[in-house]
């Protein structure tokens, strides 16, 4: 095994764990869950059945990631963060007999490479966090999330952009779209409201 799980951790035996992944006190992963190499799966965190996750991913303590949730490379999930699954969440159905496994249809939460989901947010199923996001600590994200969009809030709103280090971008003089990344001078083009990394 090339891998670290803790004894008081709960991997079921169908679960791919990559290679130097750390699985901590208490955790949980599920049946055909998938995890790449290198990834941090802190005390207390649930990964549910089927989910898949990239390499070097990190969920702290009591992240709830729910299928059918896909994490890029990269993604950090803050403690408490929670991804939903059911869009029209019932425990009975309208007769009142209660509701089993197949009786919903799960929908997923996608987030792209390098994004980051802050302490105790919600993600709340089905919604994109784009590549380099950011979403704020106790934010509620209820719709996506451009690529590198910082966005904060109950519902969660744009406001601004954040380059790869993670820090908010500062407009260039003179506009014309330009944002750069105060520390390590990476620029970014902002159009139509989609912003890129500029080549070269």
């Amino acid at each position: 095994m090339n891998y670290r799980v803790q004894p008081t951790a709960q991997v079921d035996e169908t679960a791919e764990i990559g290679a130097g992944s750390s699985v901590w006190e208490l955790a949980q992963i599920r049946e055909n869950a998938r995890l790449g190499e290198g990834c941090v799966v802190g005390r207390g965190a649930y990964v549910g059945t089927g989910v898949r996750i990239g390499d070097n991913v990190k969920l702290q303590n009591y992240a709830l990631v729910y299928e059918p949730a896909e994490l890029g490379d990269g993604v950090f999930v803050g403690p408490a963060v929670v991804l939903t699954n059911d869009h029209n969440p019932r425990s009975v159905d309208p007769e009142g007999k209660q509701k089993r496994g197949g009786d919903w249809e799960a929908v997923g939460v996608k987030v792209a490479e390098g994004a980051s989901l802050g302490a105790r947010s919600v993600c709340v199923a089905p919604v994109r966090v784009g590549r380099w996001a950011m979403v704020a600590a106790g934010a509620v994200v209820t719709r996506d999330v451009p690529d590198f969009g910082l966005v904060v809030g109950v519902p969660a709103k744009r406001i601004g952009w954040v380059g790869r280090a993670g820090v908010r971008l500062v407009e260039r003089a003179g506009g014309e779209g330009l944002w750069e990344c105060p520390q390590t001078g990476a620029v970014y083009v902002e159009e139509d409201g989609v912003l890129s990394e500029r080549e070269g």
